[in-house]
């Protein structure tokens, strides 16, 4: 096979991260049907791919646990962090979760866009991570602050992408064992 772009999605390079979707979110967030839907899908496909999937939860002692119907698709494998920065990377345990994971592609999905997420990838950025923002997969409460943020995000070397274009830069050939399962999320 061809060697690929090293922009491209590399299963073994990479790690889904979904910021902060939480129960006390619940009916708050804009177009919130469209990104449980892009998340869901992108953690049911990095469980079947083995791609790795870690979750942050922002004060889950006040903001509750990540979402239910996340949750059902999580595997033993999934790692939690609890947070208080609004960067992931802030918190110590997460940045060194990430820092030793031997990926260096991060796809990030979660809320909210002009906040957690946009700090994140900023700071992920800085530490020389290729980071992939899935935009069907994020979202904040007000469609203002979630153009805005995605608008920045865009401005400062992050790479754009839907959960489609994730799935199958993940699955490189149609020829792939799991093409059949992967499709079958976005049919």
């Amino acid at each position: 096979m061809a060697q690929r772009s090293n922009r491209l999605v590399d299963p073994e390079r990479s790690l889904l991260l979904v910021i902060d979707l939480q129960e006390s979110y619940r009916g708050k967030l804009y177009e919130e049907e469209r990104v449980l839907r892009a998340t869901t899908n992108l953690v049911k496909a990095a469980r079947i791919l083995g791609v790795p999937t870690v979750v942050a939860e922002q004060y889950p002692e006040r903001l509750g646990p990540t979402r239910s119907e996340l949750e059902e698709h999580f595997d033993s494998s999934t790692e939690f962090f609890a947070k208080r920065t609004f960067s992931c990377w802030g918190e110590e345990s997460l940045r060194a979760h990430l820092a030793g994971d031997g990926c260096d592609q991060v796809i990030v999905a979660g809320i909210e866009t002009h906040v957690c997420v946009t700090q994140t990838v900023l700071d992920l950025l800085r530490a020389d991570f290729q980071v992939h923002v899935v935009r069907d997969a994020t979202t904040s409460r007000f469609e203002l602050e979630d153009a805005t943020g995605w608008q920045k995000l865009m401005q400062t070397g992050a790479l754009p992408a839907t959960t489609e274009s994730i799935l199958f830069e993940w699955l490189i050939d149609s020829r792939h064992d799991d093409f059949k399962a992967i499709h079958g999320l976005v049919v």
